[in-house]
């Protein structure tokens, strides 16, 4: 029999099982609750609160995705679809043993602090409500399952058939309809791509300008060409050369009917497409500005052009929320969650999260990067810096963040590869404080 668990992990997603390796690795017991049936997480097409569709790929390129230690077969495509990942992630199960501390089909209702610096953690299985108690919680079920509507919604009323994209499934659900696609990120390329193919008409409704990015740029895939730069420069001169690049290869987004972004490039998530522009250069998808109102099957746009629709899909992004948890201590807003190094909680000892973040680039290595932080400081071979400390810091990141992404997230964002670099560097510096503390004095 081995040790009872210490730690109690929340989703087996790739946040979740990239945790449980790592505490492994160090030789931490954990349980993990994942409500699924399988391991994977949004990957796992057709599972229940998955956002995958048929047609989902990896935006970021292979080898800036995979975990480092687990790379994906080199033999696949730069950009593998959503089948070839979820096998991926449960080969990585496989693996490393991972599978014999999931327990799938058990849902986390409540994460409910004990004296003593202990967590009960309650969650209701296949077979009944179950409870643990753990010296430490680390929350790795992911941000992307809590659809998010348009706030404010447009006015007026819509007859048309709307569903939100975290519903959106395959091509067959466009077929011959007049379709809207609302948003600019990832899966509004994709699915307005897809019903290009499939529909009778499609618009693409943009409130304001993004960078499309082809996802092979100079014959390589475009994230490893800024991941190239990113190892010499800082983000603002990369900003200017990766600008220069794109507008000089694809040109302008005006170019293809699109607005001009308010920011510049490296300032927001990044859109990657290949089938977005040519499909705009052919007719097949049209362009239009935010939503004014509706009428019935009737939607007026902000620049007083009207068309009538059958379909729209609002790619209006996804709520963070984490219902298990006690308000108290996530503030106003679980998206705003002030965390040192974007992982512990400065002032709850034993609260810590992987992957409530959004990066400019893969999530993967980063909650890799993360998952092992983690299980350091629960190994006792990384120490924290001390509250006043961690809130400084946490401070100072939120500016910079302010300052490049304006309002849309900082909390949450990070620069793939700074962050990618500054964690390892955190390891280093916590795993120095530790042996300091534990030093005897001669």
């Amino acid at each position: 029999m081995g040790a009872p668990p210490s730690v109690a992990v929340i989703g087996a997603g790739a946040a979740g099982l990239a945790t449980l390796k790592a505490l492994a690795d160090a030789g931490v017991p954990a349980v993990c609750f994942e409500a699924g049936d399988r391991v994977g997480g949004l990957w796992v097409y057709g599972s229940p609160g998955s956002p995958a569709y048929r047609t989902l790929h990896l935006n970021t390129s292979r080898r800036r995705t995979e975990f480092a230690d687990h790379p994906m077969p080199a033999h696949w495509p730069d950009y593998p679809d959503h089948t070839r990942v979820a096998g991926w992630l449960a080969d990585y199960a496989d693996r490393f043993g991972l599978h014999e501390a999931v327990r799938l089909r058990h849902t986390v209702d409540r994460v409910v602090p004990e004296a003593g610096d202990r967590w009960t953690v309650h969650a209701d299985g296949s077979d009944g409500p179950v409870s643990i108690t753990v010296a430490a919680v680390v929350v790795a079920n992911g941000h992307n399952r809590v659809p998010k509507s348009p706030v404010p919604p447009p006015p007026g009323s819509c007859t048309a058939r709307q569903l939100h994209s975290h519903a959106y499934r395959g091509p067959e659900q466009l077929a011959g309809r007049r379709v809207l696609v609302v948003g600019g990120g990832n899966s509004a390329m994709d699915i307005a791509v897809d019903a290009s193919y499939a529909a009778a008409r499609t618009l693409l409704s943009l409130r304001r300008g993004v960078w499309v990015v082809p996802k092979h740029l100079l014959g390589r895939p475009s994230d490893t060409l800024n991941g190239a730069l990113a190892r010499r420069l800082p983000w603002r001169l990369r900003q200017r050369i990766s600008q220069t690049m794109l507008t000089a290869t694809v040109g302008p987004p005006t170019r293809y009917g699109l607005p001009t972004p308010a920011h510049g490039f490296l300032q927001d998530h990044p859109t990657l497409s290949d089938g977005l522009l040519s499909r705009l250069t052919h007719g097949e998808i049209e362009v239009r500005p935010g939503i004014a109102g509706f009428d019935g099957d009737r939607v007026t746009f902000t620049d007083g052009r009207a068309d009538e629709v059958d379909l729209v899909i609002w790619c209006t992004g996804y709520r963070v929320e984490l219902p298990f948890l006690d308000p108290a201590l996530l503030g106003d807003r679980p998206d705003a969650l002030p965390l040192y190094r974007h992982v512990f909680h400065p002032d709850v000892p034993g609260l810590a999260f992987v992957g409530l973040m959004q990066s400019t680039g893969a999530a993967f290595p980063l909650v890799e990067a993360q998952a092992r932080l983690v299980a350091a400081q629960l190994a006792g071979t990384y120490a924290l810096p001390d509250p006043a400390r961690q809130h400084a810091d946490i401070r100072a990141e939120l500016r910079a963040a302010t300052d490049r992404w304006g309002d849309r997230r900082p909390a949450m964002r990070v620069d793939f590869d700074a962050y990618l670099a500054q964690l390892a560097r955190e390891l280093d510096e916590g795993a120095r404080r530790a042996a300091a503390t534990t030093r005897v004095p001669a």
